[in-house]
């Protein structure tokens, strides 16, 4: 794979000795915009080469790691000759006009093969089919997540998945792939409603569940609530409140989901995105447990574009959305305490996520960020949030990559550090 995306290398030295086509074989992994990279990247390896390429790519997840195909050959005059498919397998044949070998000086540095081709006879060159449209970017996000979960539980031995659902927007959406992924007879849902659940969510769960074609059990945590709360009241002097009771309801829906998938072999599918895995917008042991993390490298603004694609797929088809309306317009909300929504806790997700790429996927630093014109306190909250929240990253199940920089493999920070970068500070607002 990477022989092909250094100037100057492999291929440029082939070409230099005569080669009329460098077949190219690849374990390239998909991210947002991957496609248009690959493209400018063999044009430049064809414009030092003088020769075609055909790039040949793998399909199929590995652990976080998607491979999209999207196999492409490159005409020796830069033009796109062919595509193969996205994210499916797919065979495509296509005749290259192959002149006689260029005379190179260091040709003769190599071993002389004497190659005998078959005669043609009168039989036309093939016509290349048409390259293919590129999927959307939002098809492609979405055929990613549904392709990477398909070949996780598969290759690792799961045949079929639980999801808590509370009638949330990422418990919907990954519900919706998991459908896709596995089909509806091999995907269980189950609602575990608090004191603090709303009679909408538990509708809007039932109601994504029929439109799927899944089970959905209900299962109420109000009596282990209560258990747990007088069992913790005489170590803590009172009975748990505010943060301690938020990630205690959390943590009791995470025991139930475990316990079901210890007792019938179902893997838990999270539902947390990575809105929430940057900031710690989660609790570990709660919405965090479980073997695959779906939509971790999703955004949360991306989540709502993706459940809108998808749904207007279903329309196209002629079929309901999958995700109910009601889900799409509620507020964002954990429901752990009265009338709760996230940007209590957090600044708006329009303006949190576009911060997030900058500093996560991009590299920024805080003084950076504000210099591009982002209000510094956001900035200051957003880093201040993302830097302390790595202990809990560490511990969070693998999920599917979709951009440049994932949390994991792809970032690597220490948890013990004294650095602390204040953008109120680098910008003289403090």
């Amino acid at each position: 794979c990477e022989d092909v995306w250094f100037d100057d290398g492999p291929v440029a030295y082939e070409g230099r000795a005569g080669a009329d086509v460098v077949v190219n074989l690849n374990a390239s992994p998909y991210n947002r915009g991957r496609r248009a990279e690959r493209l400018a990247m063999l044009r430049g390896r064809v414009a030092e080469s003088s020769c075609a390429i055909a790039y040949v790519n793998q399909v199929g997840g590995q652990d976080e790691l998607v491979f999209d195909g999207d196999s492409l050959i490159v005409a020796a005059d830069g033009s796109l000759v062919v595509t193969g498919a996205q994210f499916e397998t797919a065979l495509v044949i296509v005749d290259l006009p192959i002149g006689p070998h260029r005379p190179h000086a260091v040709s003769e540095l190599l071993p002389r093969v004497v190659v005998s081709e078959p005669r043609r006879g009168d039989r036309a060159a093939l016509a290349p089919p048409a390259p293919r449209a590129p999927l959307s970017d939002h098809a492609e996000v979405y055929s990613a997540l549904v392709l990477g979960t398909r070949d996780y539980l598969a290759k690792n031995g799961f045949s079929e998945a639980v999801i808590g659902l509370s009638g949330g927007i990422d418990s919907s959406l990954v519900a919706t792939i998991a459908v896709d992924a596995l089909g509806a007879e091999r995907v269980h849902g189950i609602a575990m409603p608090s004191r603090y659940s709303s009679d909408g969510s538990l509708k809007d769960a039932e109601s994504l569940c029929e439109r799927l074609g899944i089970d959905l059990k209900v299962v109420a945590i109000e009596e282990a609530h209560v258990a747990f709360a007088s069992m913790l009241a005489p170590v803590l002097g009172r009975e748990p409140f505010g943060l301690t009771d938020e990630n205690l309801q959390s943590r009791l829906r995470g025991v139930l989901l475990m316990a079901v998938s210890n007792a019938i072999g179902w893997i838990v599918l999270t539902t947390g995105n990575k809105s929430e895995m940057a900031t710690g917008y989660s609790t570990l042991y709660g919405d965090s447990a479980g073997g695959f993390a779906v939509i971790k490298d999703v955004p949360k603004t991306l989540v709502y574009d993706v459940c809108r694609y998808r749904n207007t797929q279903a329309v196209l088809e002629g079929l309901p959305g999958p995700i109910p309306d009601s889900v799409l317009d509620k507020p964002p909300s954990a429901e752990l305490r009265p009338d709760q929504r996230d940007d209590q806790s957090l600044p708006p997700y329009e303006e949190l996520d576009p911060v997030l790429q900058g500093y996560v996927e991009g590299d920024r630093t805080a003084a950076d960020l504000v210099a591009e014109g982002f209000d510094p306190a956001v900035v200051d909250q957003v880093v201040r949030l993302v830097d302390g929240a790595e202990y809990k990253r560490r511990q969070m199940p693998p999920g599917v990559r979709i951009t440049t920089k994932a949390f994991g493999k792809d970032r690597r920070m220490p948890i013990t550090n004294h650095y602390r970068s204040s953008a109120l500070e680098e910008s003289g607002s403090a």
